[in-house]
């Protein structure tokens, strides 16, 4: 893989980016990590909080090779140091097979022993993992333990960038669950590599290397036109240009979200898998992840 060229430390001196075609707000590089400054910046940030607008007055950064993202911070956090961003320990998301990342992770959250004789098949009460009432099999039915492999690909409602700046207008408005939101700005191919392309350490005890999760967002973005619009210390946040519009889409993809954000429906507002893909999935513009 080559390396994408960073155009981040012309910055430095040229805080305005005028020189990559930008009209910068005020604001700064970070390179802070968990193991001390990294030899380059990770990512330039806005100083005060975004207004609806600030996205697609950025939107020209995409041709000098920085992707657009909201950062959540509060008052400790104005240098990420909070945030334990490790980019030393991150892989290429392009090495890793996106099925073969939520096969692994679907078969360790979702097994159980099928028991034919039982009336709620299942041995393993999911209370035992996860500190809920339903069972394994009951909580990702209609499937069972075996991974049911990818959902299909559904057609555009949206230009996906349109809806990206849709969505984090929506979230740069107050009221919105984000508390502080900053534009930030990240060297990134595409928009699904932004989280590991910074280090972003949110799903640490699902998966300490995010790029495996990011071939995953490769593939949404391929299949459902995501964008990555917003990451608090454990929250990601994606807009959806291509939402499933049938119940049987929406489960197939809510199975998908389950291996990749098991806590999503374990311990979400949602008992079941079919309860998430009803209210969460269906014709959802927005997907949001959350690790504990």
């Amino acid at each position: 893989m080559a390396t994408l060229p960073n155009p981040l430390p012309r910055l430095t001196a040229d805080p305005s980016g005028r020189a990559l075609g930008l009209d910068l707000p005020p604001g700064g590089l970070v390179d802070t990590t968990i193991d001390g400054p990294w030899h380059e910046p990770l990512l330039w940030r806005a100083e005060d909080r975004t207004a609806p607008g600030d996205w697609a007055a950025l939107s020209a950064a995409r041709n000098s090779g920085l992707l657009p993202v909201l950062l959540d911070l509060d008052d400790a956090q104005d240098d990420l140091g909070g945030w334990e961003l490790a980019p030393d320990e991150m892989s290429y998301a392009g090495d890793h097979d996106p099925e073969e990342v939520l096969a692994e992770f679907w078969e360790e959250h979702a097994a159980y022993e099928p028991d034919a004789d039982e009336d709620r098949p299942g041995e393993e009460e999911a209370d035992e993992v996860y500190g809920r009432g339903p069972t394994v099999a009951e909580m990702v039915a209609p499937y069972g333990p075996l991974w049911p492999g990818l959902a299909a690909a559904t057609p555009l409602d949206a230009d996906p960038n349109a809806r990206a700046a849709e969505i984090a207008d929506s979230l740069a408005r107050s009221g919105s669950w984000l508390k502080r939101p900053r534009l930030a700005l990240v060297p990134a191919r595409r928009s699904a590599d932004i989280p590991a392309a910074i280090g972003w350490s949110g799903p640490l005890n699902h998966e300490n290397d995010v790029a495996r999760l990011c071939a995953v967002l490769r593939s949404w973005e391929d299949r459902f036109g995501i964008r990555v619009i917003a990451l608090a210390f454990d929250r990601l946040v994606l807009s959806v240009a291509a939402p499933p519009t049938t119940t049987a889409e929406a489960e197939a993809v809510a199975a998908e979200h389950f291996a990749f954000c098991p806590d999503n429906i374990a311990q979400g507002d949602h008992d079941t898998l079919r309860e998430y893909a009803e209210h969460e999935v269906l014709n959802g513009r927005v997907w949001s992840f959350w690790w504990d």
